[in-house]
């Protein structure tokens, strides 16, 4: 066991060794922060011993002030070695990523996860006493105020001594009560950085890459406990949300060039007042109008799907509790037996009167439905409409956390043979696309989507084992089969934002199943690649409300984004207006790293190839593109 183990621990101490220290790597805000807490403590040290008197009542108020600058200078110590450990461990993970095995790169993952987690508690301590430091200063001040209007008399503690002394004791203590609101107000706007991570990182993109991803990781996790999902925040191991970190923290790899989030802030203002944006496409087709009526009609169906606080939110910005209460059918518990049971529903089954009473139908019109999913689920409602000879599958959109953690879950990911089944095996497709599907294979699509749309299949279908590939088992195909009450009904899958994307992939699946299958998608995200959309335009209707930005966002999209922002920091061509001039020259400089020419980091000895590629790697982003427009025929306002 020993032995085994000895590999993975060299491994590990090897990628998180210590970098040795300079000076240079401390940020100049953090020395001021720093002397200033130093001169807090001394001169507070001098007046509690030269100028309070014995017994005075004011001294917990003077001596607050010094202690708790002491404790800050140490708070800083205490993270300036955490954020160093921390930063050198990421650093030295990526110069021998390409020489560790697959144990020691995941010890060493683990390792950098649990020393971030360390600094990140420094970095609070810092501010919890940076808080306590201001309670103090407001503390001493009204101590000082009250001293002062009172009259002169011996037992007063800051000014009962001999007139001559009076002078250069409130000189004193005004410059401590000065310096004391100096370092409360220099502090709210240092951040909690002590060192400068770019001393560590230099112009290694794969390293900032890596420190983002934790910080997403972290931020994400202590956002969904807040929102009561306390089990992501004690998870180490590499799961949904680490994938979404580590998403988010490609995108921020203009670090490693070194623009900083500003710059890159104002080069997005100058792109959007330059005058040569590229135009949107104005040939878009016009859907036939039975489809539109169709989409009117069905369009209150995917808003119904949002049965939380969101579907009265907009509607009634000022009284959305109580319309929300009263949707819900708080206010009326006596008739929840008369409502149907959804999945995941409340005792009183407010989500199912909260979606009737939308749309306006029976109770008994609602069949099936999940309100409270998990991991990669979507909620969902199926609803039987027999004046019409419908039944809708309404797709909710995001609402949740784990909503957003399906959006976010946005890598590629392959369509497998059975989910195009649909659309290489249906006869009512032409040949010419289904032999285009077949040639072009593989395809892919939205990670997070396309697994909720596969679970959504599932639950429609209730396929398990060897029945997953059969077209007559299951709650769908009882409900339109042969001799039943809805067969020859059409099938309308619809969905807003989220839910049309999942309702997209769905119809798809579902498409050549069951007859007259057709999907209504509301503000959909981009979710499968070009030649898929293609032929999903035969039943899917794609609609898209004037420059909508979800129905355009991607990967690729951010990282054009991105390329053109900068790409405009380098023009800022001067018929730029003054505002954003006057911005631009405010935060735009050339970068020293770039004038000198020196990383001055530990990434140093990595050579120009190594740097163009990793740069390269950044900008090109991922080979998989999402179509402008996701699928089907656009209606546009």
């Amino acid at each position: 066991m020993a032995g085994a183990g000895d590999p993975v621990a060299a491994a590990a101490s090897s990628a998180g060794g210590a970098a040795s220290f300079r000076l240079g790597m401390v940020r100049v805000v953090s020395f001021l922060v720093g002397g200033l807490n130093v001169a807090v403590l001394l001169l507070g040290l001098y007046l509690i011993d030269a100028v309070l008197p014995r017994g005075c009542g004011a001294g917990l108020a003077l001596s607050a002030a010094p202690a708790l600058a002491g404790v800050r200078v140490l708070s800083m110590v205490g993270a300036a070695r955490a954020q160093h450990a921390t930063a050198d461990a990421i650093a030295r993970r990526h110069l021998d990523e390409g020489a560790a095995s697959v144990a020691a790169d995941a010890v060493a993952r683990h390792d950098i996860r649990v020393r971030y987690k360390c600094w990140l508690w420094w970095t609070r301590f810092g501010m919890a006493v940076g808080a306590m430091q201001l309670v103090g200063a407001i503390y001493l001040m009204f101590v000082i105020v009250r001293d002062l209007s009172n009259e002169r008399r011996a037992a007063n503690c800051f000014f009962g001594q001999d007139e001559a002394d009076q002078v250069s004791q409130r000189a004193l203590i005004a410059l401590f009560l000065i310096l004391s609101w100096v370092v409360v107000i220099v502090q709210c706007f240092m951040g909690s950085d002590i060192l400068r991570w770019r001393s560590f990182y230099a112009t290694h993109d794969m390293a900032w890459k890596a420190h983002y991803s934790e910080v997403f990781d972290h931020g994400i996790r202590e956002a969904l406990c807040c929102l009561g999902r306390a089990k992501y925040l004690t998870v180490l191991e590499e799961d949904e949300v680490y994938s979404v970190a580590k998403l988010l923290g490609d995108l921020v790899a203009y670090r490693a060039s070194g623009t900083g989030h500003l710059e890159l802030l104002a080069g997005l203002a100058l792109l959007q007042k330059s005058e040569n944006l590229p135009h949107l496409q104005t040939d878009l087709t016009e859907a036939p109008h039975k489809l539109m009526k169709e989409a009117s009609i069905l369009h209150p169906f995917a808003e119904a799907s949002y049965t939380g606080p969101l579907l009265d939110f907009g509607r009634n910005p000022i009284l959305f509790p109580c319309a929300w209460v009263y949707r819900q059918g708080v206010l009326t518990p006596w008739s929840r037996r008369k409502r149907p049971a959804l999945d995941g529903d409340n005792w009183w089954r407010g989500h199912a009167a909260a979606f009737l009473r939308f749309v306006h139908i029976p109770a008994k019109a609602l069949l099936r439905g999940r309100v409270c999913q998990s991991k990669r689920e979507a909620a969902y409602f199926v609803v039987v409409l027999h004046n019409k000879k419908t039944i809708v599958i309404a797709v909710r959109g995001t609402e949740t956390p784990e909503d957003l953690i399906t959006d976010g879950l946005c890598r590629e990911c392959a369509f497998t043979m059975e989910d195009l089944d649909g659309l290489v095996n249906c006869e009512q497709l032409p040949a010419t696309t289904r032999d285009r599907v077949i040639s072009t294979f593989p395809h892919y699509g939205h990670g997070g989507i396309l697994e909720s749309a596969r679970e959504l299949f599932t639950q429609l279908n209730d396929c398990t084992g060897d029945n997953s590939s059969s077209r007559n088992v299951g709650f769908l195909s009882t409900l339109v089969g042969e001799g039943s009450e809805c067969h020859g009904y059409k099938i309308r899958v619809v969905g807003h934002s989220l839910g049309g994307a999942v309702a997209t992939v769905l119809g798809m699946m579902l498409f050549g199943r069951y007859p007259n299958v057709h999907v209504y998608s509301y503000g959909s995200l981009p979710c499968v690649d070009f030649e898929v959309a293609e032929a999903c335009s035969q039943f899917v209707t794609a609609i898209v409300c004037n420059d909508e930005f979800s129905s355009r966002l991607s990967i690729n999209s951010i990282l054009r984004l991105r390329s053109a922002a900068i790409s405009a920091l380098s023009d800022n061509s001067p018929s730029d207006t003054a505002m954003i001039q006057k911005l631009a020259r405010r935060i735009l400089h050339v970068n020293k790293y770039h004038d000198s020419g020196r990383d001055g980091g530990i990434m140093e000895d990595y050579t120009d190839s190594h740097k163009r590629a990793a740069a390269r790697h950044s900008f090109e982003g991922n080979s998989f593109t999402f179509p402008l427009v996701p699928h089907g025929r656009i209606y546009k306002n």
